[in-house]
């Protein structure tokens, strides 16, 4: 099979990184299929911008290997950067620029742009053509950033937190154009975010950070349905979390406590009755929730 028929968009393997003291990715392993829309989640700090640098080439892996539709960004960034479209949390437009001569100056980059698709977005995202970038609020200056990173229809979207800091009407049209992209033509989107609730809306799979390592990942039905939120009701009012092994978090008080766990749902049940307890309600919790107990077993 050659390299751009792998059924991966994305292949990274044993990847680590240091900044100094700082390890800012430890031994990560992650595959992003084809066609798919993928989350990547964590907290500020859990390495998501520094996997993304990788993708792109602006990083050199000090240990492992990073593959983009087969290919090296570092070693081959013509193959890699011309199928790629990336929107920074950080925006970085000319500034000095209107709208228009914005869309002028990428479009002269791609062969492949399409100018009717980029002016469908600039309506569609109501963006004024001899408004300068310098003048734009922050989320119509994200809009303009994902406006170029959609007009050439790159097979592999990267955004790194496209949502920060913008309002919620800016976000749902964000999110809209991120599933149209994704849903009506197949391509491939990588997004970090901490905005939770918008991964679980949009993400097909997902794969959760902490301090540099990728500790969860899948297909998000199948993360969800693998963790259960247990309600317990105890005899004897608790003065303290009960001891319930097989639970990632354990948060309530007196006789009702909610437990959160990975796959050890019966052992959980088991330990909870030793202690007095029975399960009175069982759900699938929600990815926030998810995220929250294993960013509370791991600081543990």
């Amino acid at each position: 099979m050659n390299a751009s028929a792998t059924p991966h968009a994305v292949e990274i393997k044993g990847l680590s990184r240091n900044f100094g003291a700082k390890r800012a990715l430890d031994q990560v392993d992650l595959n992003v299929k084809r066609g798919r829309v993928f989350g990547l989640v964590g907290a500020n700090g859990a390495g998501k911008t520094t996997l993304i640098k990788h993708l792109l080439g602006r990083l050199t892996p000090e240990r492992g290997t990073v593959r983009v539709f087969g290919y090296d960004p570092v070693a081959d960034p013509v193959a890699v950067l011309g199928r790629v479209g990336y929107l920074s949390e950080n925006r970085d437009l000319p500034t000095w620029m209107c709208v228009d001569e914005l869309i002028r100056y990428a479009a002269a980059f791609y062969p492949q742009w399409d100018g009717a698709y980029a002016e469908a977005l600039r309506r569609q995202f109501g963006l004024e053509s001899r408004a300068k970038i310098k003048s734009l609020s922050r989320g119509e200056n994200a809009k303009a950033g994902l406006l170029i990173a959609l007009a050439y229809r790159p097979e592999l979207l990267l955004l790194d937190e496209p949502s920060s800091g913008l309002d919620p009407v800016v976000r749902r049209d964000i999110l809209e154009a991120i599933i149209r992209t994704a849903a009506d033509e197949g391509r491939t989107v990588l997004f970090s975010s901490h905005l939770l609730e918008e991964v679980e809306r949009v993400a097909d799979d997902v794969a959760m950070m902490f301090n540099g390592r990728v500790v969860l990942t899948g297909a998000l039905d199948d993360v969800k349905e693998k963790h259960r939120r247990l309600v317990f009701h105890f005899d004897a009012s608790q003065p303290v979390p009960p001891q319930v092994a097989g639970v990632l978090t354990l948060r309530g008080s007196g006789k009702e406590w909610t437990a959160v766990c990975n796959g050890r749902r019966d052992e959980a049940i088991a330990a909870a009755a030793r202690a007095g307890g029975r399960m009175v309600a069982e759900e699938s919790p929600s990815l926030d929730e998810i995220f929250v107990a294993w960013a509370a077993a791991k600081s543990e």
